[in-house]
């Protein structure tokens, strides 16, 4: 398994047209083979956080042919366009990955929305 890592900035403002960007992003994502989900994590300022996005992939190769999806880079475009300068990002292999499969409140599903 393989991970895309962005680091990006929220422009003061722009986290509602963020969300809406990864919500747009996320069905293409999905239909894309070897789709495996996405982790945002953020800190800092509400209104303008600093994120961590991990998108998960079955491997490099379904990961790199994702960008050739228009659905989706389209979306990453929207994304980017709520961020201050442009967001980093790294390929990384994935060494370990587990979650829990009892779950002790609804948004620790695999269909959680939460930012």
């Amino acid at each position: 398994m393989h991970a895309r890592v962005w680091q990006l900035r929220i422009r003061p403002g722009k986290l509602e047209e963020f969300r809406s960007a990864l919500d747009s992003l996320t069905p293409p994502a999905q239909q894309q083979g070897g789709f495996r989900g996405v982790l945002v994590l953020g800190t800092g300022k509400k209104e303008a956080p600093d994120l961590t996005a991990v998108a998960l992939w079955e491997s490099l190769e379904t990961m790199r042919a994702s960008e050739q999806n228009m659905l989706v880079t389209q979306a990453i475009s929207r994304l980017v366009g709520c961020c201050e300068g442009f967001p980093r990002f790294q390929e990384q292999e994935v060494l370990v990955f587990e979650l829990s499969s009892s779950s002790p409140s609804p948004r620790a599903t695999g269909s959680a929305r939460v930012i």
